[in-house]
C-alpha cells in the first residue's frame, strides 16, 4: 500500500485506501515530499532502507484512526512501536508478526510492574501469595481429613470383617452339633444372596441424584453381561459355572469344619490368596513378583506343617484336604471371574450375586430333598431344625460378603483383607477356651507362616519403589536438620544472620 500526503493510500493494484502507515514507494509517481523511492530490488538489511527509517521517526497518526486500529490484532500503535518494528511490519521480512511483538512487550511491562517497589503492587502480590498458600493449606487439610476418615472407616471395617468371618465359622461349628447337614446349610446360606440387589437398590435411592425404577436399574446393570443382557445362553455360560464354584467353596469349607478345629480351617483358608496369585500368573499372565512367589511357598509350607502337626492322621488329613480344596475353588472363582467377566461395578456385582442366589434356590433345591430322603442329611422333624443357628450362620456370611464386596467404597481393600487374616487369632482364642485343642510348636509355626504369606501377598506391586522413596525422603529430611544445627553453632547472637544462614543452607 502506498500513500499521498493527505492520508489516502493506494494498495499494490492502485486502489485508494485510508491508513495511518506510510509505505516505501508507489506503483506510479505518487510519493510524499521528502521520501526517497525504494530500489527495484527488495532490501534485505535494515541499512538498505535507512532513509525511510529516519522519515518514519517523525510520522504522526490521527487520533481517530489510532483508536480504530487499536482494536485490530494485525496492526499495532505506531507511537508505541520502535523504528525496527515499524520497518519489519512494513516489509514483512523474517516472518515478522506485529501482534507477537506487542504481546512480548505487554509481558515485559507486566514483569516490570511486578518487579517494581510500589507498596500497593507489593501488597497485592503478597495478598495473592497469602491467598494461594491459604488455598493450598485448605486443600492439604481436606485431603488429610479424607484420609483420616477413610482410615477410621478401615479400622471399623477390619473389626466387622473379622467378627463376621470368625463368628460365622464358630457358629457353623456349633450348628453341626445340633444339625449335621453341611449341604443344606450351604444351600440355605447361598439363597440369602438374593438380597444383594434389593439392598443395593435401597442404597441407590438414598445416594444417587438420578433415581431410577427397579426395572431401569436392572436393565442398566444387565449390560455387564453384554449388549444382549442376561440371556439363557449368558446364564448357562457365564453365571451357572460361578454359582457351582460358590456352592463348592462353601460346602467344602463347612465339611472341613466337621473334621478339624476352626483355627486350622481359618488359617488354611488364607492360602486362597496365594492360589489366586499363582493362577493369575499362569492364566492371566499377571506380573511376576518374587515376594509373592515367596509368599506362595510359605503358604504351601504352612499346609504341610499343619498336616504334620496332627501326625498325618486320616481324620485331620481329610479336613485339611477339604479346606485346601475350598481355598482352591475360591481362587478359581476369582480368577475366572476376572478373565470371563472382568471388573464389575457395585450394581453389577450386586445383580450378579442376586442371580447366583436365585439360581441356587431354583435349580439346587432338589439336592437337599434328595439328601433328606436318602438319609444322608436326615432331619427327624421340622421342629428339630435349629432355625436360630441356621439364620445366624446365613446372616453372618451375608454380612461378610457385603463387607468384602462393597467395603472398598469407604476404605482401602488391603484393610478388608487384613480383617480376614485377623480372624485366625480370634478363632484361636475362642478354641482355646471352648474346646480341647493342643497348640504345639509345629501348629503355631504353621499358622504363623501362613499368616505371614498372606500379609506378604497384600504388598503392592511397587512396594520396593515405595520403600526406596521413603528412605530417600527420610535421608533428605535428616540432612537439612544436621546442616541447620551446624549453622546455628557457628553463628553468634545475631538472629537475623542465623535465619539467613539457614535459608541459604536449605537452598543449596
Amino acid at each position: 500500500m502506498y500513500g499521498d500526503g493527505d492520508g489516502t493510500v493506494w494498495d499494490r493494484v492502485g486502489r485508494p485506501h485510508r491508513d495511518c502507515m506510510c509505505y516505501l514507494g508507489p506503483p506510479t509517481t505518487l510519493m510524499p515530499i521528502g521520501m526517497r523511492k525504494s530500489p527495484d530490488v527488495s532490501p534485505r538489511r535494515l541499512s538498505d532502507i535507512s532513509p525511510q527509517l529516519r522519515q518514519l521517526k517523525y510520522l504522526v497518526v490521527d487520533e481517530a484512526i489510532k483508536e480504530d486500529l487499536k482494536s485490530s490484532r494485525s496492526v499495532e500503535d505506531i507511537n508505541s512501536a520502535s523504528i525496527e518494528e515499524r520497518i519489519l511490519r512494513i516489509t514483512g521480512y523474517y516472518g515478522y508478526q506485529p501482534w507477537s511483538a506487542s504481546y512480548k512487550r505487554e509481558e515485559r511491562t507486566r514483569e516490570n510492574v511486578v518487579g517494581t517497589t510500589d507498596p500497593q503492587s507489593t501488597g497485592g502480590v503478597a495478598g495473592a501469595e497469602a491467598g494461594s498458600s491459604r488455598r493450598r493449606l485448605h486443600c492439604c487439610i481436606r485431603v488429610t481429613t479424607v484420609q483420616v476418615r477413610k482410615a477410621l472407616w478401615g479400622v471399623a471395617m477390619v473389626m466387622c470383617v473379622c467378627s463376621s468371618w470368625a463368628g460365622s465359622t464358630q457358629l457353623a461349628k456349633l450348628t453341626f452339633k445340633h444339625f449335621d447337614a453341611p449341604f443344606t446349610l450351604t444351600w440355605f446360606a447361598t439363597t440369602w444372596n438374593c438380597l444383594f440387589f434389593p439392598l443395593y437398590y435401597i442404597g441407590h435411592l438414598c445416594k444417587s441424584p438420578e433415581r431410577q425404577t427397579p426395572r431401569q436399574r436392572f436393565r442398566e446393570c444387565c449390560r455387564f453381561f453384554g449388549d444382549d443382557g442376561l440371556t439363557p445362553k449368558v446364564f448357562f455360560t457365564k453365571v451357572a459355572p460361578f454359582g457351582l464354584l460358590w456352592i463348592l467353596t462353601n460346602y467344602l469349607y463347612l465339611q472341613a469344619l466337621r473334621k478339624i478345629n476352626t483355627t486350622d480351617v481359618s488359617a488354611l483358608f488364607c492360602c486362597n490368596k496365594a492360589f489366586v496369585f499363582l493362577l493369575s500368573w499362569i492364566v492371566l499372565r499377571d506380573r511376576f513378583m518374587g515376594v509373592r512367589i515367596v509368599a506362595a511357598i510359605l503358604a504351601i509350607a504352612g499346609i504341610v506343617m499343619m498336616t504334620y502337626a496332627d501326625g498325618f492322621h486320616s481324620h485331620s488329613v481329610i479336613g485339611i484336604t477339604f479346606v485346601v480344596a475350598s481355598a482352591s475353588m475360591s481362587a478359581l472363582y476369582k480368577v475366572l471371574f476376572k478373565m470371563v467377566l472382568g471388573s464389575a461395578k457395585f450394581g453389577e456385582a450386586a445383580l450378579f450375586l442376586s442371580i447366583v442366589g436365585s439360581a441356587n434356590f431354583v435349580f439346587i433345591s432338589f439336592v437337599p430333598v434328595i439328601l433328606y430322603f436318602t438319609r444322608v442329611e436326615y432331619i427327624g422333624s421340622p421342629a428339630d431344625i435349629p432355625w436360630a443357628y441356621l439364620c445366624g450362620v446365613a446372616g453372618l456370611l451375608f454380612a461378610f460378603n457385603v463387607l468384602v464386596n462393597f467395603g472398598i467404597a469407604i476404605t482401602y481393600p488391603t484393610l478388608i483383607s487384613l480383617g480376614i487374616v485377623l480372624s485366625v487369632p480370634v478363632n484361636a482364642m475362642v478354641d482355646l477356651y471352648t474346646c480341647e485343642i493342643h497348640f504345639n510348636t509345629v501348629r503355631l509355626i504353621a499358622v504363623f507362616i501362613i499368616c505371614l504369606g498372606f500379609l506378604m501377598l497384600l504388598l503392592p506391586e511397587d512396594w520396593d519403589q515405595c520403600i526406596i522413596q521413603l528412605s530417600t525422603r527420610l535421608r533428605k529430611r535428616d540432612e537439612p536438620a544436621e546442616s541447620s544445627a551446624e549453622a546455628g553453632a557457628t553463628t553468634g547472637l545475631n538472629w537475623r544472620g542465623r535465619t539467613r544462614t539457614s535459608m541459604s543452607t536449605f537452598a543449596h
